[in-house]
């Protein structure tokens, strides 16, 4: 039995959405920027696929940029904002837990371009501190960015809440979310919510890699970091990758289908996988286990096995997983997010991440539980003390 639950690394792209981007590339295969017949056709897909994903946001549709995937919209959002608004002020807020693609972000602007950033501590569940937002923000501060849901232990961020806190200090700070591992999980209507900025990439919502997107508010004053045919505006240049713009499109669409159904199916089987775990003894699920949490991650700690032994142990009965965050590159460190929450010692280099898609089945996750009772014993065994 092969079992994938690997679902926040990457997904599994609905075969329909293949079957369209393999079309746009061999047949309808214009550049959007030329003037004839093929041109026209391909920017047909190009504002089919923005007039969705608006739709989705309840944005307009001239707010949505396609961009490489999430670390590209997020360098955008951040870089670019920042660069734009420095007369403002030259202070950053995010939380100590965010995607690298934030973090080392960050860290650029501080290190390279003289910017104050405060990262906000988190509680036990990964949860930031609404109050230490509240004490950070300064007359300085011109952007603030914290993530939708995130991608280690699946705790949900309280944006919203976040986001008013911001703006009734000052409206004119910016706020930015990525929201990788929530689009697609949750209705996120920015205008509604005081987001200015989101991000979201199209392969963890079963369309292609290679492909994402940043909403920006049309009030927003960002500047573009790359350069060329001032295509999207003028703030992303570059020929847009049309194939994975028509996938994103028709994957945004069809992930939001019936989405209260696959997300309670989701939890369902979450709540089976938590349940069973609990026979184990000396393990711990991190962050939240009730709806504080993403429908489709779980972070499981084993004390005595290291991640890498246990995650090569469930490799070899077919079952796909991943040791924290798998958006790094694959070498092996203690997980930032894990020290950000306090975990205990014993489970720093000793946590899995199971994380599920709309097609995981009942059977997998039973199938999963068996593997666990059976192996985490035998490895404990063998482990040096």
């Amino acid at each position: 039995m092969e079992v994938y639950l690997d679902n926040s690394a990457t997904t599994m792209c609905y075969p329909e959405v293949g079957e369209l981007v393999y079309k746009v590339m061999c047949r309808d295969y214009g550049n959007p920027s030329s003037m004839h017949r093929k041109g026209v056709q391909a920017e047909h897909y190009i504002r089919e696929s923005k007039e969705t994903i608006a739709k989705l946001l309840k944005v307009n549709a001239k707010e949505i940029f396609f961009t490489s995937g999430g670390t590209e919209s997020d360098n955008l959002a951040l870089i670019g904002c920042a660069r734009a608004n420095r007369r403002n002020g030259n202070h950053l807020i995010t939380s100590s837990i965010e995607h690298p693609a934030i973090l080392n972000t960050m860290r650029y602007l501080e290190e390279e371009e003289g910017f104050r950033v405060t990262y906000l501590p988190v509680d036990a569940k990964g949860k930031i501190k609404l109050e230490a937002l509240r004490e950070a923000l300064c007359p300085e501060t011109i952007l603030v960015s914290v993530m939708y849901v995130n991608n280690e232990v699946g705790t949900v961020q309280p944006v919203q809440e976040a986001a008013q806190i911001v703006k009734a200090y000052k409206p004119s700070i910016l706020f930015h979310t990525d929201a990788v591992q929530g689009y697609g999980k949750y209705r996120i209507w920015p205008k509604r919510m005081g987001i200015d900025l989101l991000t979201a990439s199209g392969h963890k919502i079963h369309g292609p890699k290679g492909i994402g997107f940043l909403y920006i508010d049309s009030k927003v004053k960002i500047r573009p970091v790359m350069f060329g045919g001032e295509q999207q505006q003028n703030i992303r240049s570059g020929t847009e990758n049309v194939p994975g713009i028509a996938g994103i499109g028709l994957a945004s669409k069809m992930i939001y289908q019936d989405l209260e159904m696959k997300t309670a199916l989701m939890r369902e089987l979450k709540s089976r996988f938590i349940e069973g775990i609990s026979g184990i003894e000396n393990t711990t699920v991190h962050g939240f286990t009730d709806e504080g949490s993403a429908p489709h991650i779980i972070s499981l700690g084993v004390a005595g096995v290291r991640s890498e032994v246990l995650l090569h142990a469930l490799e070899d009965k077919g079952i796909y997983v991943s040791s924290g965050s798998a958006c790094s590159s694959n070498h092996p460190a203690v997980s930032g997010v894990l020290k950000g929450i306090g975990a205990p010692r014993e489970y720093l280099d000793a946590t899995l991440r199971f994380s599920m898609s709309e097609f995981t089945t009942k059977e997998e996750i039973d199938y999963t539980l068996e593997t666990l009772y059976n192996c985490i014993p035998m490895l404990r065994r063998y482990t040096r003390h």
